[in-house]
């Protein structure tokens, strides 16, 4: 289930503040690693990690590859915890469904 994949991603504190980057504009792997103090292959392993989990999505342009965040699947995550919240019990839940894409809604690239 991808939503397990997610979880399991989403645990380490550097990929969510990988994901966070790639929030702003897309990059590519040396720009990621460039905002870390960890080496390049520890940088290229959470990109895998979070490749394999769907979360991210790569794109080759010309030699670089560029790494975006795939909606697609945060998506899904949300909706998960959001099924989690009984709907009687509180406010933000509508408005957060409400802010949510479409779920047929192709990753952001």
């Amino acid at each position: 289930m991808a939503v397990n994949r997610a979880f399991r991603a989403l645990a380490d504190p550097t990929r969510r503040r990988i994901l966070r980057l790639l929030r702003e504009r897309p990059r590519t792997s040396g720009e990621i690693a460039d905002a870390f103090q960890s080496s390049w292959p520890t940088i290229s392993r959470h990109l895998a990690v979070l490749r394999s989990a769907g979360l991210i999505v790569q794109e080759r342009k010309g030699q670089f590859i560029e790494y975006d965040v795939n909606t697609t699947v945060l998506q899904e995550v949300v909706e998960f915890l959001l099924d989690s919240v009984p709907s009687g019990r509180t406010g933000w839940r509508s408005n957060i469904e409400r802010a949510l894409p479409f779920p047929s809604r192709s990753p952001r690239r």
